[in-house]
């Protein structure tokens, strides 16, 4: 596992000043679009180890006081039921989940807005559920104009449409599940209605990628693009900021290309000349400057380009993307050199299915997990586990010290779940899945003092890497990220079924 490259307190403090002199400056009112996750940003963790994955909420929390939060959520996700990757849940739930977490840190919530809603029967009973748990919903139709004709955006027909989100404190946090979720048009929606009620109100960015002050093809930069290679981002130079200042800093495309309409409506709504001359002026972003060991960054970013090339790959062959999307990541690990074996516990995982050809056996899927000592592990499917299942129990028994021949699971308790799946629940498949197999083990702790133990162990798999040679089942991937695993697979079905769950 990578040593930190990343000072996390160094960078909470310059960026809480930041975001603090912004709101200084717009003394009234100040709507902050919040960029990538609010909780449990994994990919930050991932790409700038170090980087505590719940930071910005820990800084939000400090700012309790003088800071309300907006979810925006597009309806359009809500149809296509978009998932999250880093648990596998879709957009409309981790909203859900947000309200939970924000609540458990006595965090103040103005509402959920639903962007570009168009009545899609999805998003409406989304919004019945949000309603009928007494949360405040608004709903935001497609704009009149937007984003290019300005005349007709601010207008009683373009943002004057808007339902008006009532906030009461300094600092408005406006975020999302995800990206393309309406933050940006939520925020300015907001400031000319602020205008409207004689608000002088000002907007600001907190954008973790692509870091402005790191050369444009650093992998830290070129992960952000893979991470959000489903959108078509891409980094660019900033032009403007070039100009105005003569200095390089990177930017993304979207910021790009709405700064100049953006700058206009900025303008428009305050009665006075914009204070950004640049996309990255917009932007608060410390974490260049708190980044300690730039190999150890690179190296991570490098990695997770990989992590992104699998995940694409598996969505493309379960049909949630197009192969326009894989190709865009295929591209950029061309661009570095890298292949998928360059991610240790590949070649591991492969090599348990070739080890059992070799002896006659069909093995169906295999597993490989890298332990924090460097260690690699693997597990194979059986007759009473999956390959999930077996290779964690193999990893827990290495971090306990316990021989390889020792068996963790009671053979009453295997047999009574799968008689149940089989005989009661009517399934095929009667292999116990991960979630299963921790419940197994969990009930022969109570009476076996070698499973207590290795139960133990369970946590010290958090942040480790694996990998499958095959998808892997809703319930394993959510068990999986559960307990902090950073997972891929190969884009292989575990049988002709088309059903996989």
């Amino acid at each position: 596992m990578l040593q930190p490259g990343f000072d996390n307190i160094k960078y909470l403090e310059e960026q809480t000043t930041e975001i603090l002199k912004r709101v200084d400056h717009f003394n009234q009112k100040l709507y902050l679009e919040f960029g990538g996750k609010l909780f449990f940003d994994y990919h930050a963790a991932r790409v700038l180890p170090g980087y505590d994955p719940n930071d910005k909420v820990r800084l939000l929390h400090n700012l309790k006081d003088k800071a309300e939060i907006i979810l925006c959520i597009y309806a359009g996700d809500i149809e296509r039921r978009k998932i999250r990757a880093d648990f596998g849940i879709t957009y409309e739930m981790d909203v859900l989940k947000l309200i939970d977490n924000l609540r458990a840190w006595d965090l103040d919530i103005a509402g959920v807005v639903i962007t570009r809603y168009k009545d899609q029967p999805a998003a409406r009973l989304f919004r019945n559920t949000l309603e009928l748990r007494n949360i405040k919903v608004y709903v935001h139709r497609p704009t009149h104009g937007y984003p290019s004709d300005i005349n007709a955006i601010l207008s009683e027909e373009g943002f004057g449409a808007n339902e008006y989100i009532e906030t009461k404190k300094p600092l408005v946090i406006v975020t999302a599940p995800g990206p393309g979720s309406g933050k940006l048009a939520t925020c300015l929606s907001q400031l000319y209605h602020d205008s409207l009620r004689g608000i002088q109100s000002g907007y600001a960015k907190f954008e973790t990628f692509p870091i402005w002050n790191l050369p444009l093809k650093h992998p830290v930069n070129v992960a952000y693009e893979a991470a959000t290679a489903d959108l078509r981002d891409f980094n660019i130079i900033d032009p403007f900021h070039l100009e105005a200042y003569g200095k390089t800093s990177v930017n993304y495309n979207r910021d790009v290309e709405i700064f100049p309409v953006l700058k206009r409506i900025l303008e428009r709504v305050s009665s006075r000349e914009a204070i950004y001359q640049s996309p990255t002026d917009m932007g608060v972003n410390r974490a260049g400057f708190s980044i300690t060991n730039d190999d150890t960054v690179r190296e991570a970013a490098k990695q997770e380009i990989i992590r992104r090339y699998f995940w694409y790959k598996a969505e493309y062959a379960k049909g949630l993307t197009d192969q326009e999307t894989f190709s865009r990541v295929e591209v950029l690990m061309e661009d570095f050199k890298l292949v998928p074996e360059d991610r240790k516990v590949v070649v591991p995982a492969r090599e348990v299915l070739n080890r059992h050809s070799k002896t006659g056996k069909k093995v169906l899927s295999g597993a490989a997990i890298e332990l924090a000592t460097g260690e690699q592990i693997t597990g194979k499917q059986s007759v009473l586990m999956n390959a999930t299942s077996s290779v964690i129990l193999n990893a827990i028994k290495v971090i306990s010290g316990i021989p390889d021949n020792i068996h963790l699971l009671s053979p009453n308790i295997i047999e009574s779940i799968q008689n149940l799946k089989r005989d009661v629940l009517n399934e095929e498949n009667t292999r116990l899945n991960l979630e299963e197999t921790l419940i197994a083990l969990t009930i022969s702790a109570t009476t076996n003092p070698t499973a207590q133990l290795a139960m133990t162990s369970l946590k010290e798999l958090h942040g480790c890497e694996m990998h499958s040679t095959h998808i892997l089942h809703s319930t394993d991937d959510t068990v999986l990220h559960k307990l902090g695993i950073h997972i891929t697979c190969d884009a292989n079905f575990p049988s002709e079924n088309l059903y996989i769950g």
